[in-house]
């Protein structure tokens, strides 16, 4: 790969992810204090990234990938995105608000899988070649929630003032130099199939593979997957919005600790898992969420800041050491014929379906204790944190009894790790 095309493949990872930083995590602080979201009505808005990672793989394989360049469609959907992202900075109230936070999680979703292709097409060995690229997507994020805390848009001033309103604007016109600067990427073509050679809309969604769930060890991991989705939920959707309300000044910047902690831990993951095994090293990602949210309980903007910064740090080892490790097993499982539909599956299960449930079980939560705000906005946030971290410990409880520990190829680890 020439340095031209390295340089391209980097920018358009940074701004992807910026994209998604720059409005995604104080999402949930804006909702409630620009537009007066009641906390259903917050589940509903989340929900949307559950629904646009259930369409996505439609948009992928059934229109991307046989009629399209993929970078011209991922140019398309952005500059789309670009509109709607200028909408939602404009819309009132949230009856407004979500038509086009649905269109745009739509549009949005099928770009995450569009990137990935522009550059696998340009590199002779993606195993070791992606990691390096893909690494520009997490500071782009990072430096999107960097960006916000520095402009004082989630100060308490800055809420107050309804500015993270400008948080669209700013992916709004990301998107729309992703979108032109697209057109100049490495021409990426639908692939030739062979004639006899169709993709079925099953094998697009992964259902090819639900076979594997015949196996009793694969099956107590897609469970578990589906489940430990919703503790992941409730760190999307109500964490901004907590870490401000506690007091925690920049908020936002320093919730760009977890991205730096999940790339420091992907380097350790082989490591920890060639050593460990699977079931030791999801575990102890199991283990990380409990820890997290029982932290968040507990701690305070005060003496106790250690403790929600230790929470937000633990990011890595919880994203990690779960879902990657859910990815490289899944390989492992899966075998030639099934990599991509088992991939498929597990996608369409944990960001799709397991989220889904998470955003509303998340939503119904903050809503049951809603009483307790008015008493104490610290004891409402630590009946919300306990309800995760019980459910966390659950899943964990479930894993531990059910699975069978086996070994997983190094092949497999290779692929999926840097």
């Amino acid at each position: 790969m020439n340095t031209s095309v390295r340089i391209k493949l980097s920018f358009m990872m940074f701004l992807e992810f910026f994209i998604w930083g720059a409005w995604f995590v104080t999402l949930g602080n804006f909702l409630p204090n620009n537009l007066q979201a009641t906390d259903l009505e917050i589940s509903n808005v989340f929900s949307t990234q559950s629904w646009g990672a259930i369409i996505a793989p439609f948009i992928i394989g059934l229109i991307a990938d046989k009629y399209f360049n993929a970078e011209r469609i991922l140019g398309i959907l952005h500059l789309i995105g670009a509109f709607l992202m200028y909408q939602m900075h404009r819309a009132p109230d949230v009856g407004v608000f979500y038509p086009y936070v649905l269109a745009y999680m739509i549009l949005y979703m099928p770009t995450l899988a569009l990137v990935n292709s522009v550059s696998f097409r340009q590199m002779a060995n993606p195993e070791k070649s992606f990691s390096g690229i893909r690494v520009f997507g997490t500071i782009g994020w990072i430096v999107a929630g960097l960006t916000i805390s520095f402009l004082a848009w989630d100060s308490k001033e800055g809420i107050a003032q309804g500015l993270l309103s400008n948080t669209f604007l700013m992916a709004a016109g990301a998107s729309l130099v992703l979108g032109l600067f697209s057109f100049t990427l490495p021409k990426t073509p639908p692939i030739k199939r062979i004639s006899t050679e169709k993709s079925s809309i099953s094998e697009i969604l992964g259902l090819d593979a639900v076979k594997l769930l015949n196996n009793r060890n694969f099956l107590v991991f897609f469970i578990s997957s589906i489940l430990i989705c919703i503790p992941l939920a409730f760190y999307y959707q109500l964490t901004n919005r907590f870490l401000s309300e506690v007091g925690m000044e920049n908020a936002t910047g320093k919730m760009a600790i977890g991205q730096i902690s999940e790339a420091f831990f992907l380097l350790l993951l082989p490591v920890f898992f060639t050593r460990f095994g699977f079931k030791k090293t999801i575990m102890v990602g199991m283990l990380a969420w409990v820890i997290r949210y029982v932290l968040f309980a507990y701690g305070n903007a005060g003496e106790l800041t250690f403790m929600l910064l230790v929470g937000i740090a633990l990011h890595g080892i919880c994203y990690d050491f779960f879902f990657v490790s859910g990815q490289i097993y899944t390989d492992a499982k899966a075998g030639e014929k099934y990599k991509s539909s088992a991939q498929g599956l597990i996608t369409l299960a944990t960001y799709g379906v397991g989220q889904l449930i998470g955003f509303w079980v998340a939503g119904y939560v903050s809503e049951y204790y809603l009483g307790l705000r008015e008493e104490s906005i610290s004891g409402f946030w630590q009946h919300v944190w306990l309800i995760p971290a019980g459910i966390a410990v659950i899943v964990l409880l479930i894993f531990l009894s059910l699975f069978k520990d086996e070994k997983v190829g190094k092949e497999a680890v290779q692929a999926q790790t840097p």
